[in-house]
């Protein structure tokens, strides 16, 4: 991932030529939270969320989580705290969901 322009890129020609690779771009570019506000609000939903969840809840919930882990590893100071809240946000709603 580009951290300039949060924008996945995938090395590999021939890899990044399969329809699942420019799915996951889609995805990746238009549905996931970026801003840290954004993914608070998600873990804020997730939480009061009753039931399980959907499939595509499910799969936004984990992507999320990944992008949180990328962003973390970046992260310096203040930033890595909050990254690193989010993160942990999201792998307990995630874990709930599983129980």
């Amino acid at each position: 991932m580009n951290k300039t322009h949060s924008k996945v890129l995938v090395k590999d020609e021939e890899l990044s030529s399969l329809r699942k690779t420019k799915k996951l771009e889609v995805i990746c570019e238009d549905v996931l939270p970026k801003k840290i506000t954004d993914i608070r609000r998600l873990t804020f939903n997730l939480s009061r969320h009753k039931g399980l969840l959907s499939k595509d809840e499910f799969e936004r919930t984990v992507l999320t989580m990944v992008y949180t882990a990328y962003q973390l590893s970046q992260a310096t100071g203040h930033q890595k705290d909050a990254w690193a809240e989010s993160f942990v946000n999201l792998y307990k709603a995630l874990k709930d969901d599983l129980l």
